[in-house]
């Protein structure tokens, strides 16, 4: 199990941009790795109201159950290491395996009565080292969605954000309100469920 302070800018992209940067960076097609995101709430948004997120996310083999925590600075993530067969099982039942993850929402009052799964996030992703900080584009597919996003990964904010507006100006990209994928999932899902 492991707590870190996650600070992160975040831009959506083009295509074009995207392919531009790519370039630039000299990253291939086979560069990037797969990671698919599971994301549960419950039907009265219990998790997101608590100003959280819960999502199991799967690397290849590898599986980690992760609570996301709004801060004043950043996000407070919560992440707990789960073998195949418990990831598979909360994926089936959504009932949240005992740790660190589970102990934190009950310790907070966070109703679990009726857990789902709201779907999945599936990304082409690559990462790299840039100015101190961690550089990552993300070509992520969801509920009939697909969309490009630069972010950047830093320890300092207030640095690394003059950085990630200078890697922006120079390669000519607009910066854009971007949400993150959890809550650009939750806009699509609502999107989805508006139309029926």
């Amino acid at each position: 199990m492991a707590k870190e302070i996650e600070i992160e800018f975040k831009n959506l992209l083009t295509k074009d941009e995207f392919e531009k940067l790519q370039n630039y960076f000299q990253i291939s097609d086979h560069d990037f790795k797969t990671q698919i995101n599971y994301y549960f709430e419950t039907p009265t948004f219990s998790i997101k109201n608590y100003g959280g997120a819960l999502r199991i996310r799967q690397k290849s083999q590898t599986f980690t159950l992760t609570l996301k925590i709004r801060q004043a600075i950043g996000h407070l993530e919560i992440h707990q290491k789960l073998s195949e067969a418990v990831a598979n099982e909360m994926l089936e039942t959504c009932i949240i395996p005992d740790g660190e993850v589970k102990d934190t929402l009950l310790e907070d009052n966070i109703s679990l009565v009726d857990l789902a799964l709201l779907g999945e996030l599936k990304t082409k992703r690559v990462e790299l080292a840039y100015e101190n900080g961690l550089l990552v584009l993300d070509h992520s597919t969801y509920l009939n969605q697909e969309d490009y996003e630069l972010e950047y990964e830093v320890s300092d904010e207030m640095i690394g954000k003059q950085i990630f507006i200078n890697l922006l100006k120079n390669h000519m990209i607009p910066e854009r309100k971007t949400l993150n994928k959890i809550k650009r999932f939750f806009n699509a899902k609502q999107g989805l469920l508006g139309e029926k």
